[in-house]
């Protein structure tokens, strides 16, 4: 496989696009925390992860193939988001407010932050 058959086999698997950038092939569309870089260099082929603007090569590969089945698999093989994970989210933004007088009167005990002083 080579970096243009690998983005399209990431996008057949759904791996959102974000989470990789593929050197002349694929840049990353919004610069997320993280996402993972495949990149030729001089005498091998680099799979990474930048990170906060910084670069960490993972592995080095002798060819291009290799180097995209191991981003392929890394990529295809992380874990899936949990299910259901929408239900509770919407149950807590339906009771943001009853959550944070919760958190408030936690921090400030049965008194209000008014009382503070």
């Amino acid at each position: 496989m080579d970096s243009a058959e690998l983005v399209e086999r990431l996008r057949e698997a759904d791996v959102p696009e974000a989470f990789y950038e593929i050197a002349d092939v694929h840049d990353v569309p919004v610069q997320p925390d993280a996402y993972y870089f495949l990149r030729r260099e001089a005498d091998a082929w680099t799979v990474g992860l930048r990170q906060r603007s910084q670069d960490r090569v993972i592995r080095r590969f002798g060819t291009e193939a290799e180097a995209c089945e191991y981003l392929y698999d890394t990529l295809t093989q992380m874990p899936a988001p949990p299910s259901g994970a929408a239900e509770p989210l919407e149950k807590l933004l339906a009771n943001a407010d009853e959550i944070q007088r919760q958190a408030c009167e936690d921090f400030y005990g049965r008194r209000g932050p008014a009382d503070e002083g």
